[in-house]
């Protein structure tokens, strides 16, 4: 059955600068090295299902289904559909726009860099009998991307925060040269840019500042960059990696996937300057736990970026949104048959080679727990 294509304009997966994530899969990847998460739950090996293929679509014909939301998810959604045998369109609309196509009854499934808050929770979902699923399926770095030729930049969580609060206004700034000594700054201004749009992505670039950076960044974690704050806005993933292409003494954050031949900086965690790479970006989830008062299958992780020294803080989860029981039968197979194929192993495989993400399968424990709330679906 032929795929229908991204319904915006799709693009082909870039690598990042100087530190290219999928190249640096390949030992990652074969050995699926495993990082404990959750302590409690099961092993992955007393469930074949975490790791095997999907079995779900099979030779029946599945209904077309419609997905939006995340932007940052466009290489892995890419490589997903390529991979699987029914029809899924997904619109990269934004995280925020995702989630509230899917509660009116827009999208059959959304994807999102945050999951729904406890308090949305209350409402009713158009599609659903009752409650949602929120999986885990794309555990990726957040770059902090600039156009500078020739400088490899360091940074830490207050500079960085300063930058984008404007507090530090130019490249040749007395703390950005402290941090890196032996690089020639510029004496060039800088354009600080963020999303424009409701994004997951800015809502965990302002947790990580929230967290590692509370005297410099007051606004806490927020999806929509706050209205006091000066810069450069652009419209999802697409516009801020155009932007900063285009402007000298820029930067700026996204999917690490998406960073193409900008310089990304390297971020400093502990007493260490660490590239965003899955592998650092798995320790960064592997400090981490799922967030409480939700039910079983609305598994989201309560990131904790400030614990692990050496792991890299600035990452995303981001999670496939559907119902735990759809109105709709057809609808429910097709979902979670979809759902199924994105996080078996040969699904993940895919996304990590295509966008330089983390496979699930990197951790068991979140593996184990994934399956078990898609298995439920209806």
């Amino acid at each position: 059955m032929n795929k229908q294509q991204t319904q915006t304009h799709p693009h082909e997966p870039r690598k990042t600068g100087a530190q290219t994530l999928a190249g640096n899969l390949a030992k990652f990847i074969a050995p699926l090295a495993i990082v404990p998460l959750f302590l409690t739950g099961c092993a992955a090996n007393e469930n074949p299902s975490v790791l095997s293929e999907s079995q779900s679509a099979g030779s029946a014909a599945l209904q077309t289904i419609s997905g939006s939301g995340a932007s940052s998810q466009t290489a892995a959604q890419e490589a997903w559909r390529a991979g699987y045998s029914g029809t899924v369109n997904y619109d990269p609309v934004g995280s925020g726009a995702g989630r509230e196509a899917f509660s009116s009854g827009g999208a059959a499934f959304a994807g999102s860099d945050v999951p729904f808050k406890t308090e949305d929770l209350k409402s009713s979902f158009a599609n659903c009998e009752g409650g949602i699923v929120e999986v885990p399926a794309y555990i990726s770095p957040i770059a902090v991307a600039y156009n500078l030729e020739g400088v490899q930049l360091k940074l830490d969580a207050e500079s960085i925060a300063k930058i984008f609060t404007g507090k530090i206004t130019n490249w040749n700034d007395e703390a950005l040269a402290e941090l890196n000594k032996g690089t020639a700054l510029p004496d060039l201004k800088i354009t600080a840019v963020h999303r424009s749009d409701k994004s997951g992505t800015t809502g965990n670039f302002t947790d990580y500042l929230a967290q590692a950076a509370p005297k410099e960044w007051s606004a806490g974690e927020v999806e929509e960059w706050p209205a006091d704050l000066n810069g450069e806005a652009a419209e999802k993933t697409q516009g801020v990696r155009e932007t900063l292409a285009n402007t000298k003494g820029a930067i700026g954050y996204l999917d690490a996937s998406q960073a193409g031949d900008l310089g990304v900086a390297s971020v400093k965690s502990g007493d260490v300057f660490v590239t965003p790479t899955a592998e650092a970006s798995v320790k960064t989830v592997g400090g981490s736990s799922l967030e409480t008062g939700r039910g079983s299958a609305d598994l989201a992780v309560d990131l904790n970026r400030t614990s692990v020294s050496g792991a890299y803080p600035l990452v995303m989860v981001s999670y496939l949104i559907g119902c735990e029981q759809y109105k709709d039968a057809a609808t429910g197979t097709a979902v979670k048959a979809y759902f199924e194929h994105v996080i078996s192993e040969s699904g993940q495989k895919a996304a990590a080679e295509h966008a330089g993400s983390a496979p699930l399968q990197a951790d068991a424990a979140l593996a184990e727990k994934v399956a078990k709330a898609v298995e439920a679906m209806k």
